[in-house]
């Protein structure tokens, strides 16, 4: 069966509470529990991990051994994460970089990723939405493979 991680990053577990004005009402939990149903009606399994701690995400990809794909969103390390950036490329899977601001509207310091540029794509500026669109390539990705 073919497997996806879904890796969170810095104060996404806070989705739902924080400037909810800026990344919206949708908590952490609703993406994932909404992303398991894709995933299970497309008889792929589906991991989820967040993290504030830079280092259990680098613990964590540095350790992806039957994962087939990733769908990451770095969060506050998209602008500072070159050790992360380091362990996705070690890895050799592909990934979509997904955020649910438009980082590229933002403030400048918000629009440099460590992580585009070695990514298949960047989903940036959807909401949870964006997360159900990485999903959907991602699954139609495998299956194509």
């Amino acid at each position: 069966m073919k497997k996806i991680l879904i890796l969170n990053g810095p104060n996404m577990n806070m989705l739902g509470k924080r400037e909810p004005s800026i990344y919206g009402h949708t908590t952490l939990e609703q993406i994932n529990d909404n992303l398991f149903q894709i995933a299970q009606k497309s008889n792929i399994n589906i991991e989820f991990f967040q993290s504030n701690s830079e280092s259990e995400l680098i613990n964590k990809t540095q350790n992806i051994v039957d994962h087939n794909f990733i769908i990451i969103n770095p969060a506050g390390f998209t602008h500072t994460s070159i050790a992360w950036r380091d362990a996705l490329l070690m890895i050799k899977k592909p990934f979509i970089e997904v955020h649910t601001t438009n980082i590229y509207s933002r403030e400048p310091f918000r629009q440099v990723s460590y992580f585009s540029d070695i990514a298949i794509a960047v989903i940036s500026g959807l909401g949870a939405k964006g997360y159900e669109a990485a999903l959907i390539y991602a699954i139609e990705y495998l299956y194509k493979q």
